[in-house]
């Protein structure tokens, strides 16, 4: 199975090759004559909105969705995040800058109330969607109203839970009012999980209906860019999946509240295939600009940026790779009400913890793009625990089996409990990265007497509509490999995923994210104690007791940091990485700098 793999693997890089090969080049340059002058007038480049010509992105992961909120993986927010604007949101530096609104409340400017119990923004005046209508404080009241209906599965809901009323005081003024005092009073409207929807293009589309709207995927906001198309390409087969590719074709907005933004005229963003594809368009045929998530050996990035076509942007941030444990029955279809009939055993969780040898696996898989980790919650750095729980220790996992009665009893390697095998199925998305650790994880796992089957899902499936079986959040598996990024320098949104009320269900859409199934009355109790927390210490101390509980109980299982990686064409200038905002948060302000 793993030799097919690989063989699948490289034929699709030629052929994906080929085809954005194919796309890029068009008839070839009429021969010039060379200039007869010794020295040639440098010529300036051009200026000015629209001047760049055509952007090229590509991601090894397809975005089939435009909607930021119905959006329940980071491809669809990075495509939705070139056309849509928070209220404001964190730079590179962990800086509060504002977008949408046109200052920062506080309580020195009064946007920010004493008692911590309300929180008032004032819009910029002028701005339009990319359609020519007028943005007002009405788009962020429907935009909320959007977001916390329970007939719409909304990806973000738990952030804006705590919200007592959100009203439009005037058309460039917002108030937003707590059910308690809330320290944390930057979450809502702000970053990925605070993109405004223009209110006159989804109004009609606002309950059940939420996934038939026109708007989800002809985009139009208030950013720097308007949808002109979302194209599907080729269908490919990889394994035992299909692989679907597609093209995104943006235009300029021309209501841009920013007279000389964006530089490029056109963005074009072709996903689907491999992080291997993705970042040899940039930095080996340099036929695309940017390539997002480049996860690739260690020894591969080297052999690429030696070409000088090119670099690898990294950041490291909250970015971690970790196992989902399915707490409940995936053959009943993982519901809350039916416990898992191995996974449920603390014991036994706590044993594939201890048979993971992070550091083995950080080395030999992510090399410079990533550092050994078993805490949930790692940055900001002040809320990380000091507490170590499950260092590598073979020894002690196949105890934990033996004390929780799996036993080898007719010596064929593998354990059983009453006639029962124990036997787990482990998937994750086609991926370089994730298939030599759910390899390297398998192997351990099977060396303390566990049978795992190995899974591997077409990425766009994986992380696209949740209602798929064969999706993260719909959990048909036992074990499952994740990437995970927090959002916010606060920890709230970041460890409000965990709590009872996120677990995915049918009737919720299976669109929430805690995905393991997680249930502990200790843990949202702590979550809501810190979402009233005023004192700054005493509510870190919350977050950090948070975190440390989540892994000693083994509700899922860190295995590395991982830094935020992009490949980037010499001539692009302006990419900005930060680890609270998509990738392409400040891409109007991308250039194609001078050629020599």
């Amino acid at each position: 199975m793993t030799t097919d793999t690989h063989q699948g693997g490289g034929w699709l890089l030629l052929l994906l090759l080929s085809i954005l090969l194919l796309s890029a080049c068009g008839p070839a340059p009429a021969p010039t004559e060379q200039p007869t002058l010794a020295t040639a007038t440098p010529v300036p480049p051009p200026t000015g909105r629209g001047a760049g010509g055509r952007l090229r992105l590509v991601y090894f992961q397809a975005p089939t969705l435009l909607n930021p909120h119905l959006a329940g993986n980071v491809k669809d927010i990075e495509a939705s995040r070139i056309v849509y604007e928070p209220l404001a949101s964190f730079d590179e530096n962990g800086e509060l800058i504002p977008l949408l609104a046109a200052e920062i409340p506080s309580r020195e400017n009064g946007g920010v109330a004493a008692d911590g119990r309300s929180v008032t923004w004032t819009l910029r005046a002028g701005v339009q969607w990319g359609d020519g209508q007028p943005f007002t404080a009405d788009d962020v009241v429907f935009t909320y109203a959007y977001i916390t209906n329970p007939d719409v599965p909304a990806a973000f809901t738990g952030i804006y839970s705590n919200i007592a009323a959100v009203e439009a005081l005037d058309p460039t003024t917002v108030q937003i009012t707590f059910t308690e005092p809330t320290p944390s009073w930057w979450l809502p409207f702000v970053g990925t999980s605070g993109m405004i929807l223009p209110r006159h293009r989804f109004a009609d589309y606002a309950g059940a209906n939420a996934m038939d709207a026109p708007a989800n995927i002809q985009a139009i906001g208030t950013g720097p860019y308007l949808v002109n198309s979302l194209q599907p390409q080729e269908v490919l087969f990889l394994a035992n999946d299909l692989v679907r590719t597609n093209r995104i074709l943006y235009d300029v907005n021309p209501y841009y509240r920013v007279p000389d933004q964006p530089y490029f005229a056109q963005v074009e963003l072709r996903g689907g295939g491999t992080a291997g594809v993705a970042a040899r368009a940039v930095l080996e045929e340099g036929i695309a600009d940017f390539a997002w998530n480049v996860q690739l050996d260690p020894d591969e990035i080297d052999a690429l940026e030696g070409l000088g076509k090119g670099a690898v942007l990294t950041s490291f941030e909250s970015r971690i790779h970790f196992l989902q444990l399915n707490l409940t029955d995936p053959n009943a279809g993982s519901s809350p009400d039916t416990p898992h009939p191995i996974l449920s055993d603390q014991r036994v969780r706590q044993a594939i913890a201890y048979a993971i040898n992070r550091k083995a696996i950080t080395t030999d898989v992510y090399g410079r793009l990533g550092l050994p980790e078993e805490h949930y919650l790692i940055s900001p750095a002040n809320f990380r625990s000091a507490q170590t729980f499950y260092p590598y220790d073979l020894t002690r996992a196949q105890q934990l089996l033996d004390d929780a009665g799996w036993r080898d009893t007719d010596g064929d390697g593998i354990r059983e409990r009453n006639g029962v095998r124990l036997q787990l199925t482990y998937q994750v998305p086609v991926n370089p990265q994730y298939q030599q650790v759910q390899t390297a994880i398998a192997r351990a796992l099977r060396s303390i007497g566990m049978d795992v089957e190995i899974v591997l899902r077409d990425p766009n499936v994986f992380f696209g509509d949740p209602t798929l079986r064969g999706s993260w959040t719909r959990f048909q598996a036992d074990i499952a490999a994740a990437g995970w990024l927090s959002t916010s320098p606060d920890p709230q949104p970041h460890m409000g995923y965990w709590t009872c009320a996120e677990i995915p269900t049918e009737a919720n859409g299976w669109s929430t994210y805690n995905i393991s199934r997680y249930c502990n009355p200790q843990y949202d109790a702590l979550l809501a104690q810190a979402a009233l927390e005023l004192d700054e210490n005493r509510r870190r101390d919350l977050f950090i007791q948070m975190n440390d509980l989540l892994v000693e109980d083994v509700a899922m299982i860190v295995v590395a940091q991982l830094a935020r990686a992009a490949a980037v064409n010499n001539t692009l200038e302006g990419v900005r990485l930060t680890p609270w905002d998509a990738d392409t948060w400040n891409i109007q302000e991308w250039q194609r700098s001078p050629t020599p």
